[in-house]
């Protein structure tokens, strides 16, 4: 298979061209195989119609290379007399797979912007997350890559992003540490410029004494 292709919409990785993409049938058979490499026989009772169950599983994991993310903030409203104060949603769930190992990375997201006369229906930012969140993802890419669309889309005077997640990838192999979270972050315009924003954005969301950003 060819390399993903660039769709140059903050860096996301898109599925390879229709004509690259293998069949239905073809990722079945290399379920079946990784079935034999694990030990088990495809063709006993129990694992018959396990092919086909990944795969449809794989289509919903993975419906983020189907949507676009600017076309999901591509509504917006300016009838928000004159507010101008920030908007924050937080504790959004979310259920990524390590790119790595392909392991589950489930977490939670706070998403907050300082309007510059437009405003974006609050499910949209949920949907956001998601999109980028249900393809292969590392946390830091993720991100960025939720940040930098709000403020390329909203244009707003200013956008924040925090990531908080288990990774299973360290939970369940290799060092095997249940209960470690990760976090990261993205500030940008105000929320990066401004002390002030930034530690209202931090005691909204909880995290005012266990977080700091570098004004770097």
């Amino acid at each position: 298979m060819s390399a993903p292709r660039k769709n140059n919409l903050s860096g996301s990785d898109m599925p390879a061209d229709g004509a690259d993409r293998p069949t239905r049938e073809e990722a079945e058979a290399a379920v079946r195989v990784l079935l034999r490499w694990a030990g088990d026989d495809p063709r006993r009772e129990g694992l018959l119609d396990t092919p086909g169950r990944v795969v449809r599983a794989y289509e919903e994991f993975f419906a983020g290379y189907t949507q676009n993310p600017h076309d999901i903030l591509a509504r917006t409203f300016s009838e928000v007399q004159g507010y101008d104060e920030m908007i924050v949603l937080k504790d959004i769930r979310f259920e990524s797979y390590c790119e790595h190992h392909m392991v589950p990375i489930i977490g939670r997201a706070h998403v907050a912007y300082l309007p510059n006369k437009r405003v974006v229906g609050i499910s949209k930012l949920a949907r956001l997350v998601d999109a980028f969140a249900k393809r292969l993802q590392i946390q830091e890419k993720m991100t960025a890559q939720i940040a930098d669309t709000l403020n390329e889309v909203l244009q707003p005077l200013g956008v924040g992003v925090i990531l908080e997640a288990a990774h299973q990838c360290m939970s369940t192999r290799g060092v095997h540490k249940a209960g470690v979270s990760m976090v990261t972050s993205r500030m940008l315009g105000s929320f990066r410029d401004d002390p002030s924003t930034r530690r209202e954005f931090l005691a909204i969301v909880g995290n005012q004494n266990a977080f700091s950003v570098s004004n770097t």
